[in-house]
């Protein structure tokens, strides 16, 4: 059988690969790879750049390109097929990784090169590669004896089932949940565009009136629009009590055991490494230098916002109680009346804005932002296989018509989609001895789909988003 997850000569072929293609082709890249790496180890001996960390570094990517696919798919386009063989492999990658991490040998040949004359040589690229893999080294574990090591892949094992488990209940929780109306009167308030996208999705599911669910298209609508208290406050607890022991599906994809055990194990693997707590054993791989230093400026953050934030909350409550007779303003009252504020201080609503973005005039923006700031091109093309229709492809040249970059654009909410809007990398840049890779991104969003022929007409709030994500790439 033919498995286009091994095929790294170019972008990954989305409409080919198949769950039955995903745990088949990882084991033979794992097995691939624990053989490529032991006859390197034996055979590049004195150890250097070229002979040894190169030849390493391309294993890693090509488990990485082998990969990448998989995860992104899991994020934006699962299915019980595909998460079933998603599922399969995150025990063998964690073993990998971990039997990797651990290898006193590989430790010893990175070190090796680490105090070599060569090292001085080598650019600021392959030092800051040797110097992240010793710290990744130490990280997990190389120096713990072998009790402790054991430990330590079993912690790590279980971490990877367990958060993925926790994503998969939050997106099993918010697609269990639909909200159908026949009675327009409930529906008072609501914008037309909201209207229109929630007969749209009943008209998909051959039912009459309307239908909501919990995506933030549907659900910001509600909670921000809707004249039916009732209707707001249900749709709120819905959304707020998604995968937990509480609200409408109360148990069923409770994630409160399973956020428990993730908090106790990074404990635990943290104080197993030498750390005090896990933030400061996530912190040995970030830019702030301390936990201190991480709570003084977020203690600084809250001390410069929070009369302001109690001033606006104390104004928005006066104003719903007193002009609308509001007893109490209540969390599912907040976006509403905030709403009905702003229209009546500045006679503007977020809704009000829809029509000034379209989904093109803001790409267009966009790019022609960036075209003014680094003198970069970006063009679609169409000719690239996708894993949905609505998924965009984009080129990225300089000024002198250089390729520089390519990315995926995946904007909208649909079903099988986790929520939220993230960066994430397909291929990353590579340029070594005149060979160069072009890096390659995925950019995706939960935007309000497009309504019958009409283009996408984003919020203010989408449009930052989008710029906030593109920024990532």
């Amino acid at each position: 059988m033919k498995n286009p997850l091994l095929d790294n000569s170019g972008l990954p072929a989305f409409k080919q690969i198949k769950p039955e293609h995903i745990e088949a082709a990882i084991d033979f890249v794992l097995d691939d790879n624990r053989k490529a790496i032991d006859r390197i180890l034996q055979d590049s001996k004195p150890y250097s750049w070229l002979s040894t960390i190169q030849p390493l570094e391309d294993l890693g990517e090509k488990l990485s390109r082998t990969w990448s696919p998989v995860g992104h798919l899991h994020g934006v386009a699962d299915s019980e097929e595909l998460r079933k063989a998603y599922n399969a492999c995150l025990p063998k990658l964690s073993t990998y990784w971990s039997e990797l991490g651990q290898r006193q040998d590989l430790y010893d040949a990175y070190q090796s090169v680490a105090n070599s004359p060569e090292y001085t040589s080598l650019d600021t690229a392959a030092q800051k590669i040797i110097q992240n893999s010793l710290r990744d080294f130490r990280l997990s574990g190389v120096a713990l004896n072998e009790a402790d090591k054991s430990r330590y892949r079993e912690i790590m094992q279980q971490l990877s089932k367990l958060t993925t488990q926790f994503e998969e209940n939050v997106l099993d929780a918010t697609q269990a949940w639909q909200k159908h109306i026949i009675d327009e009167s409930q529906l008072a308030g609501l914008p037309p565009s909201a209207l229109a996208l929630a007969k749209q999705m009943a008209e998909a599911k051959k039912l009459d009136g309307w239908l909501f669910n919990l995506e933030f298209p549907s659900y910001m609508p509600v909670i921000s629009y809707a004249d039916s208290r009732e209707l707001r406050e249900e749709v709120y607890q819905a959304f707020c009590t998604r995968a937990s022991d509480q609200g409408p599906n109360a148990g069923k994809w409770d994630n409160t055991a399973v956020m428990e055990e993730i908090l106790s194990l990074r404990c635990e693997v943290a104080q197993l490494l030498g750390f005090d707590n896990y933030a400061e054993y996530s912190l040995a791989t970030k830019m702030a230098r301390s936990t201190e230093e991480v709570l003084e400026f977020l203690t600084g953050l809250a001390d410069k916002t929070h009369a302001a934030a109690q001033q606006e909350y104390a104004e928005l409550e006066t104003y719903a109680c007193t002009k609308h007779g509001l007893d109490s303003l209540q969390p599912w009252d907040v976006s509403y009346y905030s709403e009905k504020l702003r229209q009546e201080k500045y006679q503007l609503t977020q809704e009000e804005l829809r029509p000034y973005f379209p989904v093109p005039s803001v790409l267009k923006g966009m790019f022609f932002v960036v075209e003014q700031l680094y003198g970069l091109q970006i063009s679609a093309k169409t000719d690239i296989e996708t894993w949905h229709e609505d998924v965009q492809f984009f080129q990225i040249h300089d000024e002198s018509g250089r390729l520089r970059g390519m990315f995926y654009l995946d904007l909208f909410a649909r079903s099988g989609k986790r929520g939220g809007a993230w960066m994430d990398e397909c291929l990353v840049r590579k340029n070594y001895q005149g060979e160069l890779q072009i890096p390659v991104a995925y950019l995706t969003c939960n935007f309000t789909p497009p309504v019958g022929d009409q283009p996408a007409l984003l919020t203010h709030n989408e449009v930052t988003t989008m710029f906030h994500e593109f920024g990532h790439g």
